[in-house]
């Protein structure tokens, strides 16, 4: 019974230490799934699927039911201005009923930018101080809204809001980049502030034991006042970084925490990540992942796309023309059956315009005006088009030097640390005074530092990179895939 007791409280301390223990992966997986940014991003894709859905059934046919009257009122009792027969007017008392209703199919022609609707149309008019009523009905008609030489909102709509949203997808996979690499900086400055509190401890505890040695040699007379203040300052300087290294650690640790969505009771520790990633990127492949998955690229596309939009809508704004048309059948009875009876053919066509003839130079200069605009774009998205492909180099470089100075700063940590034990022995022994054993610490301190800041180089610059490109260089696959349907 003891030793089953024994092995589950084991299991409950390794549980319990596994959950306080992050390594970046973890630190990672949770900005993205919990911290606020992320569902900043998440939230912001959610608009863009659904802006997306609303350019959709813009295309779709509209089923629409509608109130219809002719006199604009569903029910009148007032004094109203009367028409009579030999063209005079009178102000009459009437009291009438005259509700309508239409229920329509409408279909936008893309190709063309016009309007093709199916309508049933019924209207019920009723005098109710004279008790006389009467139905009228458009059983079924057809109507046609045509503008000519005018701007095609659906044809160039789907010319651009397809790439927008393709390029809100490829948004959200660099923002979750740009959350981890947020993450990455937060961590290592978790990190660095507990490398400091580890390198504040173990000088303290070092400057203790060097202050008790060096006190006894001044009481036998072997060292001088001097030398034994300096320890002692030394030793007052240690305890002062001690409690400034937990201040620091205290404050990152609650960045760290809100950002990731940790429970404010919730200790954690996290692990230096000695390994780095064995990757080669080649600068021509990186070139050739951005172009395939980069949001930015597309962007080009797009914006050129909508200068030659604006174009077309200064064109089409110069004459307004427009042809309408329509053919059904209607007819009138005192009851509502009677409109299914001898139904009458209704037909119409109407041709409208609007040409200006003096403007004073209005249309040219608002087609000018567009073409400039246009010009403006195209040289813009040239010039953009090029910083694109240096930020790819000139990242893909950096990463290369940076793998580099991690191998070299490691080196110099290890020979530091050596360099001090030796430094702290021969000091021990009376070989070297305390000044030689102050810059050795120094020097320890330094490089210590120096490895944690250039892993931190590294990590952050490794995800701006995977930004940059959208590709995950260790497990050699997109981080997005432009031919993934929703």
């Amino acid at each position: 019974m003891k030793k089953t007791l024994l092995i589950c409280l084991m299991a409950l301390s390794l549980r319990v230490a596994a959950q306080n223990t992050f390594t970046i992966q973890d630190v990672i997986a949770r900005s993205q799934a919990q911290s606020v940014y992320a569902k900043y991003v998440e939230t912001n894709r959610e608009v863009s699927y659904w802006q997306y859905r609303n350019y959709r059934s813009n295309y779709n046919p509209q089923i629409r039911l509608s109130s219809s009257t002719n006199s604009g009122a569903l029910y009148n009792n007032s004094y109203s201005r009367i028409l009579q027969p030999d063209g005079s007017v009178q102000y009459l008392q009437v009291n009438q009923l005259n509700p309508g209703i239409n229920v329509g199919l409408e279909q936008p022609i893309s190709w063309t930018g016009g309007t093709i609707s199916v309508n049933s149309t019924y209207s019920f008019f009723k005098d109710i101080q004279d008790s006389y009523q009467q139905w009228n009905g458009q059983v079924f008609s057809v109507r046609l809204t045509q503008p000519i030489f005018a701007y095609n909102q659906y044809k160039w709509d789907k010319q651009i809001e397809p790439i927008r949203y393709e390029e809100s997808k490829r948004e959200y996979a660099e923002e979750m980049q740009v959350v981890a690499s947020e993450a990455v900086d937060q961590f290592f400055e978790v990190l660095k502030a507990q490398v400091n509190l580890e390198i504040a401890q173990y000088n303290l505890a070092n400057n203790d034991t060097i202050y008790k040695i060096e006190n006894g040699r001044y009481n036998i007379g072997t060292t001088s006042q001097d030398k034994l203040l300096q320890v002692e300052l030394q030793l007052l300087r240690s305890r002062q970084d001690v409690a400034k290294a937990q201040l620091d650690q205290q404050r990152s640790t609650l960045r760290l925490r809100s950002y990731i969505g940790l429970q404010s009771n919730e200790p954690f520790q996290l692990v230096l990540p000695q390994e780095i990633p064995t990757v080669v990127v080649n600068e021509a492949q990186a070139l050739q992942h951005a172009r395939e998955t980069r949001s930015q690229f597309i962007s080009f596309e797009r914006r050129q796309n909508e200068a030659n939009a604006a174009v077309a809508r200064a064109r089409g704004s110069r004459y307004q023309v427009s042809l309408d048309g329509g053919f059904g059948l209607n007819s009138v009875g005192n009851e509502f059956s009677e409109l299914y009876n001898d139904q009458a053919r209704q037909q119409y066509v109407a041709f409208t315009f609007s040409i200006p003839v003096v403007d004073w130079g209005r249309r040219k200069a608002t087609m000018q005006t567009a073409n400039a605009q246009k010009k403006l774009t195209d040289f813009d998205v040239e010039r953009q088009q090029i910083n694109f492909e240096q930020e790819v180099v000139i990242q893909v470089r950096l990463f290369e030097t940076l793998k580099l100075q991690i191998d070299i700063t490691r080196k110099a940590d290890q020979v530091a640390f050596e360099r001090y034990n030796v430094a702290q022995n021969r000091y021990l022994i009376g070989k070297i005074d305390i000044t030689n054993l102050s810059i050795a610490l120094t020097e320890k301190d330094d490089a210590r530092r120096s490895y944690v800041e250039a892993l931190k180089s590294f990590w952050v610059e490794y995800f701006n990179l995977r930004r940059l490109t959208l590709y995950d260089y260790v497990e050699q696959k997109y981080l997005y895939n432009p031919l993934a349907k929703d």
